[in-house]
């Protein structure tokens, strides 16, 4: 048996976590957590293809969501008051910081796991009161959801790939086939793809104009 090690949410002001602003740590660990997963898809239409699917994107961000109590009747020496340790918490993890214009970005620490991301939700339930109507014990509802940044998401984009559905403006000097090239790395599929957009002469391509170039049919 190990240390018993408590549930700690580190705030930082900016997406590389460098910044660190302030800690929270729960007084009492949570007693279960749920990881949430989901799968992104997108409508397939494939060029000349009688009928369409879905294709798949990539992961959503995880989601983590658990719940902790605070508890002011004496159970707990460090909270004194239930109200005060609500906005302390708020204060950290959901204002708005005036500095970034956003709430901090955070970082779940509980033994070795880590957790890079931003509060979802946050809903507070009353349970006991002293007979003045001030809250002694709160139980708080909490979603975190994972923070990627600018470059991990595009790597997951993988915006290069010649099955996904790429939109492009056309610059001085391009021309259907050579675009068709830089996307598919093939130039023949550019009389599909001038039909895919109603192109009524695909000649004449004008800089500025958007160009959708769909997923290739295998």
């Amino acid at each position: 048996m190990g240390k018993l090690e408590k549930l700690t949410i580190k705030a930082y002001t900016n997406p590389k976590f460098t910044q660190f602003v302030g800690v929270y740590k729960l007084k009492i660990n949570p007693e279960s957590y749920s990881c949430r997963y989901k799968t992104k898809y997108s409508a397939y239409n494939p060029i000349d293809a009688a009928s369409s699917t879905v294709k798949y994107v990539g992961p959503d961000p995880e989601s983590i969501n658990f719940d902790f109590y605070l508890d002011a009747t004496g159970i707990i020496p460090e909270i004194k008051s239930v109200v005060d340790e609500i906005e302390t918490f708020k204060g950290l993890v959901y204002s708005f910081n005036g500095d970034i214009h956003c709430p901090n970005y955070l970082i779940l620490v509980w033994g070795k796991n880590l957790f890079k991301c931003r509060l979802n939700s946050l809903n507070i339930e009353h349970l006991l009161f002293n007979p003045n109507g001030t809250p002694l014990r709160t139980k708080l509802k909490v979603s975190f959801i994972e923070f990627r940044s600018k470059e991990e998401i595009e790597r997951r984009a993988n915006k290069r790939s010649p099955d996904l559905t790429h939109t492009v403006t056309v610059t001085d000097g391009d021309t259907l086939p050579l675009m068709c090239y830089r996307i598919y790395g093939d130039s023949k599929p550019y009389l599909a793809v001038a039909r895919h957009n109603n192109l009524l002469d695909f000649r004449y391509l004008k800089p500025g104009m958007q160009i959708d170039f769909p997923p290739l049919v295998d």
